[in-house]
């Protein structure tokens, strides 16, 4: 009995922690809009290193600094989203393109 109850309790668990994920991400404004997401990182920012900190002063760990980045990552994020949309707009054209040049190439090597 126990045997065939332990997967439906593991199913159980892992679905609520999912669910309980999606939750707080839609509840901290990560599903929304991208000023809902920019206020949600900055949010963030604000209260994880005074969280962290205490934690670890609580617990008797010493952890390295953090480090410092001087460039924006959400424009590196749009660099790259930029870059794979422009990639995707022009997949058709290119497979057309590489399916003629195979053609080619296919007949050359009957001949």
């Amino acid at each position: 009995m126990a045997a065939r109850l332990l997967p439906a309790v593991k199913f159980l668990i892992k679905g609520g922690l999912a669910g309980a994920a999606v939750y707080v991400a839609y509840d901290q404004g990560l599903l929304g809009s991208g000023t809902e997401g920019a206020a949600a990182l900055k949010k963030a920012q604000e209260t994880l290193p005074p969280a962290i900190q205490e934690w670890t002063n609580y617990l008797g760990w010493e952890l390295p600094p953090t480090p410092k980045f001087d460039f924006s990552v959400s424009n590196y994020w749009n660099k790259g989203v930029h870059t794979v949309m422009s990639a995707l707009s022009v997949a058709p054209t290119r497979a057309c393109e590489y399916t003629v040049e195979g053609w080619k190439y296919m007949k050359d090597l009957v001949k």
